[in-house]
């Protein structure tokens, strides 16, 4: 659903909003082929796009991976109870560090959940994303004592995007609408 923001959006960028939302085309150039698509050129796709970010219609852009297609089976989200005063500088290292993924900031949930700091490690075997766990401990400064937990993925669930307008709005023509 187009946000609040977004419900006066002109016809380009109702139908740049469909044409990405399902995903970009897996291209050396995606945002040129969407611009085809589209019939504008691939300056115009950029600029739009981030217009749309910078007035919050388009929440966030990034990539969803498919690891389990790639043999990265042993996916671990790993939650960590980091002091306060310490989680944004942690959290900053482990979000940089090697084979982290994602590494994000939680509110505890006392007294059954602890923890205030998710990162995800994907690997092909579980010992693999162990030793890397240990890795990152010992190399991580502040993060060999916290208390954490391993929690390995037990089922996949499908992954998309967020979707912002109706079905097929991207296959819609444009040719004779307002693009500006």
């Amino acid at each position: 659903m187009v946000t609040a923001a977004g419900a006066g959006l002109k016809t380009l960028e109702r139908e740049l909003v469909g044409a990405i939302q399902a995903g970009l085309p897996l291209a050396p150039r995606p945002y040129a082929e969407i611009a085809d698509r589209l019939g504008v050129d691939e300056p115009t796709v950029r600029a739009r796009v981030r217009d749309l970010l910078e007035a919050g219609v388009i929440k966030r852009l990034g990539v969803v991976v498919r690891h389990h297609e790639l043999g990265f089976v042993s996916n671990a989200m790993v939650v960590w109870d980091v002091p306060d005063d310490r989680v944004e500088a942690i959290g900053r290292a482990l979000g940089e560090a090697e084979g982290v993924t994602l590494c994000y900031r939680r509110p505890r949930r006392p007294p059954h959940w602890p923890y205030n700091l998710f990162c995800m490690i994907h690997g092909r075997e579980r010992e693999s994303v162990r030793a890397h766990i240990e890795a990152l401990r010992a190399q991580t400064p502040g993060l060999r004592d916290v208390a954490h937990a391993v929690l390995f993925s037990g089922r996949r669930f499908k992954q998309c995007g967020a979707r912002y307008g109706e079905p097929g709005l991207a296959r819609a023509s444009v040719e004779g609408h307002d693009h500006g």
